[in-house]
């Protein structure tokens, strides 16, 4: 480690004043990302926060990789690319940025680049997947100013242009996943595959959310494991929890924030059961199918997008599981969990500002 640090302190003066200052914001990211922030005090005190970006991109990448691994092992190598694709084109527009701006580059993107795929269909054309998150980064984080000045969740924002724009391809040609027996770990099954017989074995299935239309309800258990169609890390309740409450118990993300969304989608969805049990599914089943956990755990705990205030992250979580279960049921999409996100982040100030202004006014009152 020393050794590294020796290698980049030489090589910081030609980023920094020399002939490659142009590349200045690749170069610190890179140093920030191996070592950690080139910039030392140099007198006391010292004064460090327990949690840095680093930190918490770290956190969340270690938080995920159960999701991965799932994806892989149920859909194939090609989740892979997907990925990869991902990371070149989002760090190529956010090395632009940065070098046009004359600015750093945010390691906050190290995370988007992994939650993106993961909320992906795992046919869509590699092409598609870069246009999605070309969208996402400058239309919903680099319009804004970069990270931290972003309204909206860039990964939600890159998946809704994808929607809106090739509806078909987002909601087509899902793939029921492979049992990895010997020989067929990693296999990929294409729609091109499925069509012509190819390969016997698999299947073309409905999300378990679209059968729920007709009254179709998958079992649990491969809901648990991931067994099913769907987006790329969304199958897997399992893991999901799992990594969810990784992230919980290092405090990167708010429990407040998910347990609020957890409360407001098991009321409204428990109201609706209750009410017309044969017209609406069961509250937990409905917890486990889909993307509401992955979407709750992972999306709606961005410190960037979601409130700050502990009153705000109770009314923003709540608003999330209450208007996710309304788009699943009363409208044509399957799930909701994405508007009801990207809806939440347009009111998280404005939820800030209402907490803000009560405690505000209980002081002058107490004063």
């Amino acid at each position: 480690m020393k050794l590294l640090e020796n290698m980049m302190d030489r090589l910081r003066p030609a980023f920094h004043t020399g002939r490659l200052r142009l590349l200045r914001p690749a170069f610190d990211a890179i140093d920030f990302f191996l070592l950690s922030y080139p910039e030392r005090t140099t007198i006391a005190p010292h004064v460090r926060g327990p949690m840095s970006i680093k930190r918490y991109m770290s956190a969340v990448i270690v938080a995920v990789m159960p999701c991965i691994a799932a994806a892989i092992y149920f859909f194939g190598w090609r989740i892979v690319p997907m990925i990869v694709v991902t990371y070149v084109v989002g760090l190529s527009i956010e090395l632009a940025f940065a070098i046009a701006r004359k600015e750093e580059i945010n390691e906050g993107f190290f995370v988007t680049g992994l939650l993106y795929p993961l909320i992906l269909p795992p046919t869509l054309p590699l092409w598609m997947v870069a246009v999605g998150v070309a969208f996402g980064v400058v239309i919903g984080k680099e319009l804004f100013g970069g990270t931290g000045r972003n309204l909206f969740n860039p990964a939600l924002v890159g998946r809704c242009f994808l929607a809106v724009a090739y509806p078909v391809e987002m909601s087509s040609d899902w793939v029921q996943p492979v049992l990895a027996f010997p020989g067929r770990l990693g296999q990929y099954i294409t729609a091109a595959d499925l069509h012509s017989g190819a390969i016997a074995d698999a299947v073309s299935a409905a999300t378990p959310l679209a059968t729920a239309k007709q009254g179709v309800y998958t079992d649990y258990l491969p809901l648990l494991w991931g067994n099913v169609s769907g987006c790329v890390g969304e199958t897997s309740s399992l893991l999901i929890l799992l990594g969810g409450g990784f992230l919980l118990l290092t405090r990167v993300g708010s429990w407040r924030t998910v347990l609020a969304c957890l409360a407001g989608f098991l009321a409204m969805a428990g109201g609706l059961h209750f009410a017309q049990p044969d017209a609406y599914g069961c509250p937990v089943w409905h917890v486990l199918a889909g993307g509401f956990l992955f979407a709750a755990f992972f999306m709606a705990t961005d410190p960037v997008t979601s409130p700050i205030t502990n009153g705000g992250k109770w009314a923003y979580g709540l608003m999330i599981g209450v208007v996710t279960v309304l788009i699943r049921n009363w409208t044509g999409y399957v799930e909701g969990a994405m508007f009801a996100i990207l809806l939440g982040n347009i009111v998280a100030p404005i939820l800030d500002e209402v907490v803000f202004g009560w405690r505000f006014r209980r002081l002058q009152r107490e004063r």
